[in-house]
C-alpha cells in the first residue's frame, strides 16, 4: 500500500522576490498555505502520520495487544518529531507533537477507544478477521495532519485476511470512495452541501450508512476542529442534531476528510468503555477545587494545551481518572466518548488531510485502499466519473513528473 502524499505532485507557493519586505518590523505572521514554510510543515506532518500508519498496520495480527500497537504507534510519532524542527525560529521552540492520540477502535467500536494502561483488560487480543479502525494525528507548529484506516486481521503475519462478512467489503469500499469523493469536490467554489449530497449517492449505492455523529473539519493553525464543518448525512434536526451551515471552499484552507460508514443504524452510541480522549476548551476557566483536577489541568495545559490527548499520556494515570470529572463537568474538556455501533454491524473509518492549493486539491496522509475489500457493489455513474476524472489527472502528472524526472538526469 502506498501513501497519497507525493511529493512531486504538491507545488509550494512561491515566496516573495524582495527579500527587504522580510525587514519589515510589523509584518504580518501568515499562517495558511500561501506561505511556502507552513505547506512545508503540512507536508513533514503528513510524512510521520503516513510513516506511523504503514509501520503500525503489519503489527495487527491475530494475538496482538490493542494497548501494545497504539505504543508502537505513538513510539514512531514522537521519535521522528524528536529528529526535526529544533532549531528555534523567531526566537521560539518549535511546538510539536500528537495532535491526535492513537485510537484502535475493534468491530462494532467505531471511534475513539484509547484504553490506559491500567485497564488493559478493556481490549482483549485481536482475532482473526476482527475490524480495526486506527486513527491518528501529529503536528508541526501547530500544522495538522491526521489520518484513519481501516484493516482486517490476519491470521498471522503476511497472510491475507479474510473478510468476516460480505458486507465488510460493501462498507469498506464504500468508506473509502466516499473519502475519495469529498477530497475531489473539496476546491474553491465548492459549499460542503455540495459534498454531503454526493456522500447521499455513495451510501445509497452500497447500500450502507454513514455514521451521523461523525463530521468534516477544516483545520487551521493548533485548530483541529474548525468552524467550517461538512456533514456526511443531513442532520436530523427534529431529533436534536445540529444544523450544519453552509460553507464555501476557499485557496489556501486545510480540511480533514472523517468518514465513518456502517452496515448498522448508522447511530454511534456511547457502550462501557471509558473515555480517555479529551481536548482543552481553551476559552474555559473554572477555579478547581480538587488536588488531583488540579494536576491533571496542569499536566494539560503543559503538554497538550490545544490538541486532543489520552488520559493515558498523563504521567500519573491514577490522579488523572480522579481529576478529569471535575474538569469536564465545568466545560474545561471537550470529551471525545468511545461510540459503538449494534452488535453485529460492520464499521469502516478512513481519514485523510487534504491541501487546498492553487494547483488544486493534494490528499497529503492515507493508504490505498486494501486489495481484499471486495464488492458486487460500486458508485453511482455521477460520483464514478468523477473519481476517474481525477485518476487521470492524476496520471497525467505522474507521467509529467517521471518525464521531467528523466530529463534532468540524461543532461548529468
Amino acid at each position: 500500500m502506498s501513501a497519497m502524499i507525493d511529493d512531486d505532485d504538491v507545488s509550494l507557493p512561491s515566496g516573495s522576490e524582495d527579500e527587504n519586505e522580510t525587514e519589515e518590523v510589523d509584518k504580518e505572521i501568515v499562517t495558511d498555505l500561501s506561505d511556502t514554510k507552513v505547506v512545508t510543515k503540512y507536508l513533514e506532518a503528513s510524512r510521520i502520520a503516513n510513516l506511523a500508519l504503514s509501520t503500525l498496520i503489519p503489527h495487527i495480527v491475530a494475538g496482538a495487544s490493542v494497548l501494545d500497537l497504539i505504543e508502537i504507534g505513538e513510539t514512531i510519532i514522537n521519535k521522528s518529531l524528536s529528529k526535526i524542527y529544533n532549531k528555534k525560529e523567531d526566537g521560539k521552540d518549535v511546538q510539536k507533537g500528537i495532535a491526535f492520540p492513537v485510537c484502535l477502535s475493534v468491530n462494532e467500536r467505531i471511534c475513539n477507544f484509547s484504553p490506559l494502561k491500567s485497564e488493559s483488560d478493556s481490549a482483549p487480543p485481536l482475532s482473526a478477521s476482527d475490524v480495526v479502525k486506527i486513527d491518528l494525528g501529529c503536528h508541526i507548529d501547530g500544522y495538522i495532519a491526521c489520518t484513519a484506516h481501516t484493516v482486517v486481521v490476519p491470521s498471522a503475519a503476511g497472510q491475507t485476511p479474510v473478510l468476516p462478512d460480505p458486507g465488510m467489503g460493501d462498507v469498506g469500499k464504500a468508506c473509502y470512495d466516499a473519502m475519495s469523493v469529498a477530497a475531489a469536490l473539496i476546491k474553491p467554489g465548492n459549499t460542503n452541501t455540495m459534498v454531503t449530497s454526493a456522500l447521499g449517492k455513495v451510501a445509497e449505492a452500497y447500500g450502507v450508512k454513514f455514521i451521523a455523529n461523525v463530521r468534516m473539519h477544516q483545520m487551521k493553525h493548533f485548530v483541529i476542529d474548525g468552524s467550517k464543518e461538512i456533514a456526511l448525512c443531513p442532520p436530523d434536526v427534529e431529533a436534536g442534531e445540529e444544523r450544519v451551515a453552509e460553507c464555501t471552499f476557499e485557496e489556501n484552507e486545510v480540511y480533514c476528510i472523517d468518514v465513518a460508514m456502517s452496515t448498522g443504524t448508522g447511530k454511534g452510541r456511547e457502550g462501557n468503555d471509558r473515555t480517555t480522549v479529551f481536548k482543552r476548551n481553551v476559552d474555559q476557566t473554572y477555579k478547581l477545587k480538587m488536588k488531583a483536577s488540579k494536576y491533571v489541568l496542569n499536566q494539560i495545559q503543559a503538554d497538550f494545551p490545544t490538541m486532543p490527548f489520552s488520559l493515558r499520556m498523563v504521567p500519573d494515570e491514577r490522579q488523572a481518572k480522579m481529576g478529569v470529572t471535575e474538569c469536564v463537568s465545568h466545560n474545561l474538556l471537550s470529551a471525545y466518548p468511545v461510540f459503538n455501533e449494534r452488535d453485529g454491524a460492520y464499521v469502516a473509518h478512513f481519514k485523510t488531510t487534504v491541501l487546498v492549493m492553487s494547483s488544486g486539491t493534494k490528499k497529503v496522509t492515507g493508504q490505498g485502499l486494501d486489495g481484499y475489500y471486495v464488492s458486487e457493489k460500486g458508485l453511482d455513474e455521477e460520483n464514478e466519473a468523477l473519481l476517474k476524472e481525477v485518476r487521470e489527472a492524476e496520471e497525467k502528472k505522474k507521467a509529467k513528473a517521471a518525464a521531467k524526472k528523466k530529463k534532468k538526469k540524461a543532461k548529468k
